[in-house]
């Protein structure tokens, strides 16, 4: 029973939290204690949801997990308060009103087993009663030595009224910073009027800190970005950084709690341990609380940036059926060359030393020629890593040269080289060398970006904000979410996907991608989606997870290759049916079938209650029936192909250009308009109006129009903007 009225007010505080029906939120967490997927949940469990999308649906989990953690801790904190037989009625409701662990934590540590203090030292020695004597400050006459002298004992280290006053001072100063009221309030006060201060420890070398040198801002103003670029250079020994505050407010809030009889004779030694409690003891904490904090906001910022820009990433659109030829930049090590069929499939590859110190510039010309003409090369994508600008104006001279339609564009290399060397690598070319495989995923982030991309460590990919910074393991979790939900918002090729493509779709862990893997090896293709149900591993709740995810364009079945659900099958037969068409002729119908819907003069209400289904389930089977084989990526901006070279000195303030956004962060969106570098267009050049998040006038990926503001050719920076006057 008790477990049920707790489920019912997490369900509660979490509903009126996000603003959402109770009745919503209660089904949602069933379905997630279910072990079903966000994916799963938000696109085949509308009805059950309220049509609740996965942004939603997350926040329900998060602060699920966050209400059953609260949960469990207060039980653990109640049970050893109890154990030490300290359990008031008071502080019992203090715990269980409490809403964040923090509040929790305040209130346990005054209880909590900790290592021998001062103040306990002092408790030893039998002092315990002289610090209640002080705190109670019912004296105003007599002698203050007098009082204290009773506690003299020289077998417990108490030799002087002195030293028996200093103690009792211990004692107070830690019962005032583990006192939970004043913890909240200098906590509050902190975080209203605190300073973040830094300096450099060596202000002749800056370096990169440099804006952080000599830096002062209030904690209520800092922005994410600056807090962890404080942090980093603090935890590369760089930089000296402080969360200041005015000492004596602080002390005053302290006071108005504990001085009650400013006449006291105990009032100076009060004092005296309200100062010590503070500058020793809850200052430092608190900061310290405070710090951890803003550094975890920052974080959660952080990660949300980063997860923001790789979804965009992975869903950047496919350059469907042309061949790719992929090529690694190097100088040096010289310019690996790898060509791929329009499948993906390893063609074959060289190596070629454009640059010095070999400088066969001609000879690499030609090489690429004939590779270019023997396997009929549409495009050539170029790794950004070191050696690309030159490589580029290579190609740029061979594209002028060829008596074909040839095109190249610039491809983000981040992670090759992780992948390269990776055992996912290794089993997909166990014949060449690690540094002849970069240049096949290169050229396969053009082809499919998707199943390219989920090879990689998400984090190495190189489109966020202080990634290497925030909580590492914070970061894959949002990561592995985000790979997630593209990888199920597009659907995968049961026939073609890769066990590291597989493992991302609802419901198939890493062994169940492996044995789909294997079956497909051993059985040939799949011919259905039932046929899934013979693969190890693959049980009935695997299934219903999975399948709807997983197509087969060419299947026996037509639904079989569209987004429609198994389980929505019948249904589906029945609302084909009832526009006199078949099941064999909707894959070269389905515009009929998108004719004869949009002119059912019945309501949908009435048209899914004859097909068994609900009206958003309904909803989503005409738009699958309608569009069977779209692919939302290619509703995305198209790579900006390229014939030729665009340098600094061709540009000029005033120019307007096409450029891709490449990453968009804090304080504006970086821009590759064909240059080595990338422009940045500062956020109080993205509109006309103010823009708080970039985030929401650009994403990654997205092909926008840019005009130059200022070039510094000696920085190789360059200013764009969005305002195009």
């Amino acid at each position: 029973m008790g477990t049920r009225l707790q489920e019912k007010t997490f369900t509660t505080s979490i509903a009126a939290a996000l603003g959402l029906p109770a009745a919503q939120v209660s089904q949602t967490m069933q379905l997630l204690d279910s072990d079903h997927t966000v994916p799963f949940i938000a696109r085949y469990r509308k009805e059950v949801t309220g049509g609740l999308d996965e942004v939603q649906i997350r926040d329900i989990e998060d602060r699920l997990r966050y209400a059953r953690n609260l949960a469990e801790r207060k039980t653990t904190v109640l049970e050893s308060i109890e154990k030490q037989g300290k359990l008031t009625r008071e502080l019992q409701e203090k715990i269980a009103r409490a809403t964040i662990l923090r509040e929790v934590e305040d209130l346990y540590l005054p209880y909590k087993p900790k290592r021998r203090t001062r103040a306990t030292m002092a408790r030893e020695m039998g002092l315990g009663p002289l610090a209640e004597m002080l705190l109670a400050q019912e004296l105003e006459s007599g002698s203050l030595l007098d009082c204290a002298e009773p506690f003299i004992r020289p077998e417990k280290n108490v030799t002087s009224a002195e030293s028996a006053l200093a103690g009792a001072r211990d004692i107070i100063a830690e019962t005032i910073a583990e006192d939970a009221d004043i913890r909240k309030s200098i906590r509050a006060f902190t975080l209203r009027t605190g300073m973040m201060t830094s300096k450099a420890k060596d202000s002749d070398k800056p370096g990169v800190n440099e804006m952080y040198a000599d830096y002062r801002e209030p904690v209520t103003r800092i922005l994410p970005h600056r807090i962890l670029a404080v942090n980093r250079g603090e935890r590369e020994g760089k930089l000296r950084v402080a969360l200041v505050i005015e000492k004596e407010p602080a002390l005053q809030i302290i006071k108005q709690r504990y001085v009650t009889r400013p006449n006291s004779i105990f009032i100076e030694q009060l004092e005296l341990a309200i100062a010590d409690g503070y500058e020793r003891l809850l200052a430092p904490t608190i900061e310290r609380e405070l710090r951890h904090e803003l550094t975890e906001k920052a974080d959660k910022h952080a990660i949300a940036v980063f997860s923001e820009n790789v979804k965009n990433l992975l869903l950047a659109p496919p350059v469907r059926d042309k061949i790719i030829m992929g090529i690694d930049p190097g100088l040096r090590t010289g310019c690996k060359v790898a060509v791929i069929e329009k499948t993906g499939k390893y063609l074959q590859g060289i190596t070629i030393y454009p640059h010095p110190p070999k400088n066969r510039w001609d000879y690499s010309k030609v090489q690429l020629t004939r590779l270019i003409a023997e396997c009929q090369v549409d495009i050539v994508a170029i790794g950004n890593g070191t050696g690309s600008r030159e490589t580029e104006k290579l190609v740029a001279e061979v594209v002028s040269e060829m008596d074909k339609e040839l095109y190249y564009v610039i491809v983000n290399e981040a992670g090759a080289s992780v992948y390269s060397a990776s055992p996912v690598a290794k089993e997909e070319f166990p014949d060449l060398p690690a540094e002849m495989r970069g240049n096949i995923s290169i050229a396969r982030r053009l082809l499919d970006p998707l199943s390219e991309l989920v090879k990689i460590d998400s984090k190495s990919i190189g489109v966020g904000l202080y990634q290497h910074d925030v909580n590492q393991n914070r970061l894959s979790e949002s990561l592995d979410r985000v790979v997630e939900s593209a990888v199920n918002y597009v659907g995968v090729d049961l026939n073609t996907a890769s066990k590291s493509l597989l493992r991302y779709v609802s419901g198939i862990t890493n062994r169940g991608a492996q044995n789909i893997v294997e079956y497909r090896d051993t059985h040939g293709r799949f011919r259905s989606r039932a046929e899934l149900a013979d693969v190890k591993g693959i049980g009935a709740a695997a299934f219903t997870q999975a399948a709807g995810f997983l197509r087969i364009p060419d299947a026996d079945l037509f639904l079989d290759s569209t987004a429609v659900h198994p389980e929505s099958y019948p249904a589906t037969e029945k609302l084909i049916t009832r526009f006199d068409l078949s099941m064999k002729e909707m894959k070269s119908k389905a515009d009929v079938f998108a004719a004869r819907i949009r002119q059912e003069k019945e309501s949908l209400g009435a048209l899914a209650r004859d097909c068994g289904v609900g009206v958003m389930t309904l909803q989503d089977i005409i738009a699958c029936l309608e569009k069977p084989s779209r692919d939302p990526r290619d509703e995305m901006p198209k790579p900006i192909l390229r014939t030729d070279v665009l340098k600094m000195a061709d540009l000029r303030e005033g120019m307007v250009l096409k450029g891709t956004v490449r990453n968009v962060v804090d304080f504006g969106a970086f821009v590759d308009i064909g240059l080595k570098t990338d422009g940045l267009v500062h956020k109080s050049q993205m509109s006309n109006r103010y823009v708080k998040n970039p985030m929401e006038i650009a994403s990654v990926g997205d092909v926008i129009p840019v005009r130059i503001l200022s070039i510094d050719a000696d920085r190789n920076r360059i200013s764009l903007s969005m305002v195009i006057e």
